[in-house]
């Protein structure tokens, strides 16, 4: 239906989760390197990512790399939404697309500004008070269900 994509993710347990919700989404995880931890199956196993068998995943080593692969994964050009506490496009504004990619950042320093360069793209999740930005894992899963709801993944019960 869609992607998901962690640019250079540093903390295991919010790939976990991200994983998790993927699953949960029917969506595919994209994991581009470097990554702040391994990720081999002994790794999977001892964090108990049981689930992570029914996630369709991958990890690439940069961003040229998975741009290729959505080129040669999309029948038209690939639509890239980068998710950013600085853009003024509302993730509420934005109408999603089965297919589309949602880039999310390292939980320290978010996307570099190679990747902010179309504004146009760039998305952030309205927070009201104090907070600054959501965590990572939950940024996704806001995102995603936004993107689920809008290209119709689940139907009206939920299913």
């Amino acid at each position: 239906m869609f992607h998901v994509v962690l640019h250079q993710p540093e903390i295991p347990p919010n790939t976990g989760a991200v994983g998790r919700t993927c699953v949960a989404l029917g969506a595919d995880l994209w994991l581009v390197r470097p990554l702040g931890f391994r990720i081999d199956e002994k790794t999977r196993r001892r964090a108990g990512l049981d689930y992570w068998r029914h996630l369709n995943w991958r990890v690439v080593d940069n961003w040229e790399e998975l741009n290729g692969a959505a080129r040669a994964c999309s029948a038209t050009l690939p639509r890239f939404w980068m998710f950013t506490k600085t853009a003024e496009t509302s993730l509420f504004s934005v109408q999603f697309q089965a297919g589309d990619w949602l880039v999310f950042g390292s939980e320290t320093s978010g996307l570099p500004p190679s990747l902010l360069e179309q504004p146009s793209r760039n998305v952030r999740i309205p927070v009201s008070g104090e907070v600054r930005s959501l965590n990572l894992s939950n940024a996704v899963a806001v995102a995603g269900y936004e993107a689920a709801r809008q290209i119709g993944v689940f139907d009206t019960t939920g299913r």
